[in-house]
């Protein structure tokens, strides 16, 4: 009992307000980057603490890789702990974390290219030193070569600036770096990552570096070559190595695997378990430094020995296995203790107890019945009240759980939208599943039947998403959507131009939902003029984050929806109670007459300096819309975008005075 605690009114009155385990209490990936939950150390610290002596014996030089293998029932606290390890790594330093998990495995046919994208997306978050991780691997790479010291905070200040002074600056420094990294295959993996540190190519840098394709005119501008989508699948693993080969110089990899339970398959009929086990066996003899953690149920260990290579991959990932444990009594009384700090510190008071406004002993049986943290963090829900208050009624509202996942994921998406909103294959599957909830309803005189996949030849496929069938005033309809968030001008003209084959792919309107604008004087926009004229009489949907976030919020609770334990019929009641399809922008839109028109405010299609004159001069007939290697170069030294060389005769003077100590 603490006898200087805060008056017992003003903590009843803190208690009536507020209840502080009233929220969706499931850990999702947006968790592991930015914890939303009090973390107990104690609990399950054998695993957690299992993980760290492996990290240390790596730094320590005893090995250089570790395979890790967490088993737990569902709720037991899998991605909990991963959010605990990356939450130190983030303190101590010496370490890149890498996380992947349900959404970044997509298709199992593309693993690697998957992969590549999941960690170029991790090291895109802040690390030990206040910058991104790839900000950190940049400077390191730029104080060895140079040899110097320098900070990555100060070196990313000073960096657009001296860049802007000295457009070949990214350029010396590749030069300089491979002089001390002469094993690295692929020069342009150096010049990307040094051109992350400039505030205004990062963002171009790190999805170069992820696999995707930029703008010709915006590769062309930073000196990187675009793979072809062919291509991406066989390259991503060698760029994956080389870019882990480049870390290890520096620090000690931290690679988490989560939620590798799911019923998709690949092309050679392995489930992802089996197909995220090959990848960590890959990766375990090409990794330099660092531990490999996998996550899983009990039943996928063992579904997972049932590969051909069970053997040479279990002895791999499954070099050390914790199984996590239920909680006992201590657990239950400390998890409990540490929700109400936090809850009591945000109010500035002090409880008479560390557990008021219960009971410690009856916290104590709970420990007693093999809980999980959910469900014991659950029951502190149900029975929150003011001491010797009744308690509080049942929840009449059985939505509720779902508005709670819901207002969790749309919250997560404030910061995470940026991860998703390229995507355009996610992108699609949210208005898929937004539609299947107005079947039946008439939007904008159009009475929705059905909503179908479009299926396609494999030289189509991945260009159209869905068709959407009804009857607009008694005349039938097949609108065939196509979500293109590509910046590549190859890809864009390939989907428009199956887009306005109407007979071939079954539709009577075509619509291509898009937030950036297709770049004149290509093919791509001879195929939208034709889409949007009278003869066929298509759309150009425009696509904002602020409209597709609920869409992709519900989409993500359905796709989690055992962990949030809700059904379909409640996710699907909610999306009615709210309103959040059948007054949705996009939905609407969709089926709304077409306009004929190209929608005002699109973002411009990122083609870094070249000015419009030298567009001008692109062959039309070029899929790839500029092709910039294939202008004279008389055309190329008349335009702005190429520095003159006489303003760069002294560049190691000037960077020496940028780099110099």
């Amino acid at each position: 009992m603490n006898d200087f605690h805060s008056s017992i009114a003003y903590l009843d009155q803190a208690i009536a307000s507020h209840n502080p385990f009233d929220r969706s209490l499931i850990v999702r990936s947006n968790d592991i980057w930015k914890p939303s939950f009090p973390d107990v150390p104690s609990i399950n610290a054998h695993a957690s603490d299992g993980v760290f002596q492996a990290i240390e014996q790596i730094r320590a030089g005893y090995r250089t890789v570790s395979g890790i293998t967490i088993r737990a029932e569902k709720g037991l606290g899998k991605s909990h702990l991963m959010s605990r390890i990356r939450t130190r790594l983030l303190d101590e330093g010496g370490s890149f974390f890498v996380y992947m998990s349900d959404v970044d495995y997509g298709n199992l046919n593309r693993v690697n290219a998957n992969f590549l994208n999941t960690l170029s997306l991790s090291l895109k978050q802040i690390g030990n030193e206040g910058v991104m991780q790839w900000q950190e691997l940049a400077t390191a790479l730029i104080n060895e070569a140079l040899g110097k010291n320098h900070i990555p905070q100060n070196l990313v200040k000073q960096f657009s600036g001296a860049l802007a002074k000295n457009p070949k600056l990214v350029e010396r420094l590749t030069e300089k770096v491979l002089q001390v990294k002469s094993n690295i295959e692929n020069p342009y993996l150096i010049q990307a990552i040094l051109w992350t540190l400039s505030s205004d190519k990062v963002s171009f840098a790190t999805n170069w570096l992820s696999g995707k394709a930029l703008a010709q005119g915006q590769a062309d501008a930073m000196g990187l070559p675009n793979s072809t989508e062919e291509d991406k699948e066989g390259e991503a693993l060698q760029t994956v190595c080389q870019i882990l080969d480049l870390i290890g110089d520096y620090r000690t990899l931290v690679i988490g695997f989560d939620e590798l339970e799911s019923v998709d398959r690949n092309e050679a009929g392995f489930n992802r378990a089996q197909v995220v086990a090959l990848l960590v066996k890959d990766l375990y003899g090409k990794i330099k430094r660092g531990v490999l953690m996998t996550a899983m149920f009990d039943e996928t260990w063992f579904n997972i020995r049932a590969l051909p290579q069970a053997e040479s991959v279990t002895a791999r990932m499954g070099e050390k296995i914790f199984d996590l444990k239920y909680l006992n009594a201590d657990d239950v009384v400390t998890l409990v203790s540490q929700w109400l700090q936090e809850f009591y510190d945000s109010k500035s008071l002090i409880p008479p107890y560390s557990v008021y406004p219960f009971d410690e002993a009856e916290l104590r049986e709970l420990g007693k019945e093999k809980l999980i943290v959910r469900k014991v963090l659950e029951e502190c829900a149900k029975n929150w009240k003011v001491p010797g208050e009744p308690p509080p009624p049942t929840a009449a509202d059985p939505l509720h759980q779902v508005e709670l996942a819901f207002n969790k994921e749309l919250n997560a998406l404030k910061t995470t939208i940026e991860k998703y909103f390229d995507d355009s294959d996610i992108l699609a599957e949210a208005l898929y599943f937004g539609f299947l909830s107005v079947k039946g309803e008439i939007l904008e005189e159009v009475q929705v039947e059905e909503i179908e996949k479009v299926k396609t030849r494999a030289a189509d496929r991945g260009y159209l998403h869905f068709r959407i069938r009804g009857k607009e005033n008694g005349r039938s309809v097949k609108i065939v959507v196509a979500v293109v968030q590509e910046s590549r001008a190859k890809f864009v003209t390939a989907a428009l131009k199956r887009l306005i084959q109407y007979q071939k792919f079954d539709m009577t309107r075509g619509c291509l939902v898009r937030s950036t604008d297709v770049k004149s004087n290509t093919v791509g926009k001879q195929c939208l003029d034709q889409l949007l004229s009278p003869e066929l009489g298509g759309e150009f949907v425009k696509l904002t984050s602020e409209d597709i976030k609920p869409l992709l919020a519900i989409y993500f609770v359905n796709k989690a929806r055992e962990d949030y334990e809700v059904t379909e019929e409640q996710i699907q009641q909610f999306i009615v109670h709210k309103n959040l399809t059948q007054e949705n922008y996009l939905i609407n839109e969709i089926l709304s007459a077409p306009s004929g028109q190209i929608p005002d405010g699109l973002l411009s299609a990122h083609w870094g300096q070249i000015p419009d004159e030298l567009l001008e001069k692109c062959e039309m007939a070029e899929l790839d819309g500029c092709e910039m290697a294939e202008l004279d170069e008389e055309s190329m030294a008349e335009n702005t975008f190429l520095p003159d060389t006489t303003e760069i005769n002294n560049l190691d003077e000037a960077l020496d005075k940028l780099l110099g100590q």
